[in-house]
Order: C-alpha cells, then structure tokens, then sequence
C-alpha cells in the first residue's frame, strides 16, 4: 500500500443538496473497482494511476484532529471518490477505525459502497445510530450479476449487494439504493428497473434515488468507450453514443422520461421512497424529533 499525505480528511460537505450530508471523508484515493464508467476517473479530478488505491498516510490521527475541532456535529459522509470498503480495507481497518472515531465524538454517518463487506462494521453503525443518523447507501446499476461482472468487473457483485442491504435492514439501519448511472443500452431497460425495485423490497430496503444516465467528460470517455468496444464489438455502442452525446457531460438514457414513470409507480406500489427531500427527512426524523423533545422538558 501506498501512503499520501494529507492535511485534512474531514471537510466540509454538500449539505442538503447531497442526503444532507455536512462533511465528506475520503480516507483512499483512487479505486481498483474497475468499473467501466466512473466519473471520479475523469480529469477534472486530477487523480494520477486512478486504477491504483492509495491510502492517506496518518489519517485516524488526522481525522480525530478534524473531528474534534468541528463546532457543529452533522453527518459524516464517505464513499464520494473512493470506495472506503476496497480489498485492502479488509486487513487495514482505516474505515472501520474511522466510524469508531466518528461514533465517539458524537457525528453521524452516511456511507456509499459497493462492497458487501460494509457487513463487517455493522457493530459500529449500530453504535452511532443510538446517538445519531446512520444513512447507507448502496450502489447498484444491474440486477443482472452476469452484467455486472461485465461493467463492474472488481465488486460485489448485486446479488451480493442485495444480501447486504437485508443484513443491514435486519439490524434496523437506514438503508437503500443509489440507482446510477443508469447506461443507456445497457442498463436503461424496463426489466432492469423493475428488477431492482422487486429486489429492493424483498430486502426491505427503505429507498432508491435514481438517475437515468451517466455522465461522460474528458477522459472518462475516452475510457468508456474503448470499454465498450472490448465489451460488445459487435454492438457498435460506441458509436451510438458519439452520435446521440457528441461531447455532452449528461448523457441522459433515451428511455428515461418511461423509466421515470414506470419506476415512480413501482416504488409508490412497493412503499419505497425514491425523492431526496423524502429521504432526508425519513433518516434524520428520529434524531430531531429526541431533539424537539428534550427542548419541551
């Protein structure tokens, strides 16, 4: 493993624009998923050997001095850039250690992965939920594991993914899916859809936020759609997406007016929230109504 330095790990976050979310923590750099339409290995985010993870040298210490010198207690997100549950953090234990340090100085926690291996930390989560909000959050693009090893060739693969989020829900944590990008060709399909809303509720998820499409800038395109033509040669999906985006950031699915309809409909018939605002106030709701009523005492 490979150690960069940092001066600060703990910074501010995107507020309510992201799941509420007061401050974002990136304790790797780079990802050795492989997935074939990351937009974190775009240039705009000038991460050199993005295939390579790299840890961030000193930083439970470092943390610790970020989190005790923050005057307003919030949520904790980690997960934006780097996956935080990579192969290595199986023997390293940064994330874990690092939720340990957020539980005791009394912050939240929101968490994205691809990796079931957010099973391991389920003490700790169960841990920070009893003082504050604990939001997880779990990608998946396909309810198809053979297409998954396709376009995520070095994760979980959604089967996996989907048993996670039920040993999650089992122990009472908030819990669902973040469905994207949806890839139009790909993924963008009315069986895909209803897939992961049927398996979503079968595991008892509490919520999907979709997005259908991707995005697709310097680099990370070029990246794509060489892909794609190892991929399917005989698709030509490359050339389908360089006539209908051209140089677009957004690439919006064809199909996603339908699929918005069809998936709206789905959660509503299956009880699973699917609007930001909706699920922000869903997760936080425990915490601030204990709050409302220690003012009344």
């Amino acid at each position: 493993m490979e150690y960069i330095k940092a001066k600060h790990i703990v910074t501010k976050g995107p507020g309510d624009a992201w799941f509420g979310e007061d401050y974002n923590m990136n304790i790797y750099k780079g990802c050795c998923h492989g997935c074939i339409y990351c937009d974190s290995r775009s240039d705009c985010y000038h991460i050199e050997q993005f295939d390579q993870v790299r840890a961030k040298e000193n930083a439970l210490e470092i943390i610790r001095d970020d989190l005790r010198r923050k005057v307003k207690r919030g949520i904790v997100a980690t997960g934006a850039m780097s996956d935080p549950y990579n192969p290595f953090e199986k023997e390293l234990l940064l994330t874990r250690h690092a939720l340990e340090l957020i539980s005791a100085f009394g912050f939240g926690s929101a968490i994205t992965t691809k990796s079931d291996l957010i099973i391991r930390d389920l003490d700790i989560l169960e841990e920070i939920q009893e003082h504050s909000p604990v939001l997880c959050k779990i990608t998946i693009t396909t309810c198809d594991d053979d297409l998954c090893k396709k376009i995520e060739p070095r994760v979980s693969v959604s089967s996996k993914r989907f048993e996670a989020i039920a040993k999650l829900k089992e122990a009472g944590i908030f819990t669902g899916i973040l469905l994207m990008p949806v890839l139009p060709w790909l993924c963008d399909s009315k069986e895909n859809i209803l897939g992961i809303v049927k398996e979503a509720k079968e595991c008892g998820a509490d919520f999907i936020y979709p997005a259908f499409g991707m995005t697709l800038r310097q680099n990370q395109r070029e990246w794509y759609y060489e892909k794609l033509r190892k991929l399917y040669p005989k698709e030509h999906l490359d050339e389908k997406y360089q006539k209908r985006y051209g140089n677009r950031y957004q690439c919006v699915s064809p199909n996603a007016k339908k699929l918005w309809e069809i998936f709206a409909n789905a959660c509503n018939d299956a009880g699973i929230l699917y609007q930001m605002r909706h699920i922000m106030t869903a997760y936080k709701r425990p915490y601030q109504m204990e709050q409302m009523s220690l003012f009344d005492l």
